[in-house]
């Protein structure tokens, strides 16, 4: 019996997939515990609707990503920090205060876990930092640090 999985199935395959079960496995398991539907032409024609829907979607956020990173290149943060002697900062600067920087001075709203920083920044100076923003695109941001008097 031809099946389509309606979540993972360990041993079977992954939602959305058509696999071929034994009668048996599919009457006693796969259907009675909702974890596929049988493959008849109603059902086919649903995940099908439902594939092109999830790459619509997908479509949409991979643009809306690019158009972010766009937007990203041209702005910059300041953020300011106390310094020593010889532009020695006193702390570092993290993702969250980048975020929370970027939200306030350009109105972007940045996830800080996006936010990829190589090591900490602990010196003033001009940064690029790289930012997440889908699996195909990364954008950067410039994050300049400055003394705070």
């Amino acid at each position: 019996m031809k099946v389509i999985l309606l979540e993972d199935v360990k041993s079977l395959g992954k939602k959305g997939e058509i696999v071929n079960v034994s009668d048996g496995y599919a009457r006693n398991y796969v259907l009675p515990k909702k974890l596929g539907v049988e493959a008849n032409a109603a059902n086919m024609n649903d995940l099908k609707l439902q594939k092109a829907n999830a790459d619509k979607v997908a479509q949409e956020q991979l643009e809306a990503a690019q158009k972010l990173a766009e937007i990203l290149e041209t702005k910059e943060v300041v953020l300011k920090m106390k310094s020593g002697e010889g532009g020695r900062a006193f702390g570092s600067i993290s993702s969250k205060e980048i975020a929370a920087a970027a939200k306030q001075q350009c109105a972007l709203e940045l996830d800080k876990k996006k936010i990829q920083l190589p090591e900490a920044i602990k010196a003033l100076g001009v940064y690029e930092v790289s930012v997440k923003l889908h699996t195909k695109v990364t954008g950067k941001l410039k994050v300049k640090v400055i003394e705070d008097n």
